[in-house]
C-alpha cells in the first residue's frame, strides 16, 4: 500500500490522468466551482460526474438533494456551454444502512464499471466532495476495483480538532469507514484546520468574476447572494471548500496543497476519530497555498 500512495501522487503530475467527479453540487455554492475548474483545467479527462445525496436546509431527503444536485450540475455545464461534457448520472437515494449493504444507483454501478478499465499503475482518480456513498457503494458492490482507483475526498477535519463533526463525514459514517478501511489508496482534505483557509470575500469574487463571462458572472453572484442571506452588514468571507480536490489533482510541485503520508484514522459514529498506528496509510493534506490556488482558479473560469 505504500508504494501506491506514492504512485498516486507521482502519476498525476507526469501528465495528462482520467478521473470522476462526484458531487452534491445543490449542497453549497462551492461545488460549482470545482466542477469548472476541472472541466476547463484541461489537464485531466473527466469521465463521468456523479451527483451525491444529502440532507440540510436545502433539501427534504438525501433523494431530493440527490435530485437537486443532479440538476445543479446540468444547469452548470449549459452555462459553461460544454459540447463536449462528460454524462452525468444519477447517484444514491439514500445513505448507507450499514458498512456491508451497498445502495445501488447509476454512478454506483457506473463506477464499478469503469474503474475495470484501470490498473494500479494507471488509477482512475475518483474525486468526492459530498457524502462519500456512492464511492463506498461501488467499493462494496466491486471489492475487487479497490487497487485500481484513488480516492481524493474531501471530508472530516483536521486531526487535532475536537470532532470529525463535518457534513460530507458525518451525514454517512458507515460510508466514511468503509473508504477509510483499506484497498482503495485515499488522499483527505481535513476540512477545519486546513482548507477552511481557502476564504474569499465580496470584493474579490466581483473583481476577478463578475461581468467577465455567464459562467464566472453565475458563480460571483451566487456566491455573494448567498453570503449576503446570512452575514449582510458584516464582514464577511465565504470558504469554496471544494476546490480544493480538484487543487490537489491539478497541482504540481506542492503549489496549491502540501500532504503528508500518515495511518488511516477510523470515522468513529460518536464523530471522533480512532487511531491505529499500524493501520494503512492514506495521504492527508495539512497545508493549502490559498493565493496560488484562487489565481490559477479565477484564470480558468474567466478564460
Amino acid at each position: 500500500m505504500m508504494h501506491q500512495i506514492e504512485h498516486i501522487k507521482a502519476y498525476k503530475e507526469q501528465g495528462t490522468v482520467d478521473c470522476v467527479l462526484d458531487t452534491d453540487a445543490y449542497n453549497e455554492i462551492d461545488d460549482q466551482f470545482a466542477i469548472a475548474w476541472l472541466l476547463r483545467a484541461g489537464r485531466v479527462r473527466v469521465k463521468a460526474l456523479y451527483a451525491a445525496p444529502f440532507l440540510n436546509e436545502r433539501s427534504t431527503s438525501p433523494e431530493d438533494g440527490m435530485r437537486k444536485s443532479y440538476d445543479e450540475i446540468r444547469k452548470l455545464l449549459s452555462l459553461m456551454q460544454a459540447t463536449d461534457a462528460p454524462p452525468v448520472f444519477n447517484g444514491s437515494t439514500r445513505f448507507l444502512p450499514d458498512e456491508t449493504t451497498p445502495v445501488a444507483s447509476d454512478a454506483a454501478s457506473h463506477l464499478a464499471t469503469l474503474a475495470r478499465e484501470y490498473s494500479p499503475e494507471r488509477p482512475l482518480y475518483v474525486l468526492a466532495i459530498g457524502a462519500i456513498t456512492n464511492v463506498a457503494s461501488a467499493l462494496l458492490m466491486q471489492p475487487d476495483i479497490a487497487p485500481n482507483i484513488a480516492v481524493v475526498w474531501l471530508g472530516g477535519h483536521a486531526p487535532f480538532w475536537p470532532n470529525t463533526r463535518e457534513f460530507n463525514m458525518a451525514q454517512d459514517v458507515a460510508a466514511a469507514r468503509v473508504v477509510f478501511g483499506g484497498g482503495a489508496p485515499v488522499v483527505q482534505l481535513p476540512c477545519m484546520g486546513v482548507v477552511d483557509h481557502l476564504t474569499v470575500t465580496e470584493h474579490e469574487l466581483t473583481y476577478w468574476l463578475g461581468g467577465k463571462n455567464p459562467l464566472a458572472d453565475y458563480l460571483c453572484r451566487n456566491t455573494i447572494e448567498e453570503a449576503e442571506r446570512y452575514a449582510r452588514g458584516t464582514a464577511w468571507s465565504r470558504v469554496i471548500w471544494d476546490a480544493s480536490a480538484v487543487a490537489w489533482l491539478l497541482d504540481k510541485g506542492d503549489r496549491y496543497v502540501r500532504d503528508r503520508v500518515v495511518p488511516a484514522p477510523i470515522p468513529e459514529y460518536d464523530h471522533h476519530y480512532g487511531q491505529d498506528f499500524t493501520r494503512h496509510p492514506i495521504r492527508q493534506v495539512w497545508q493549502v497555498s490559498r493565493d496560488a490556488l484562487f489565481t490559477d482558479l479565477f484564470a480558468a473560469l474567466t478564460q
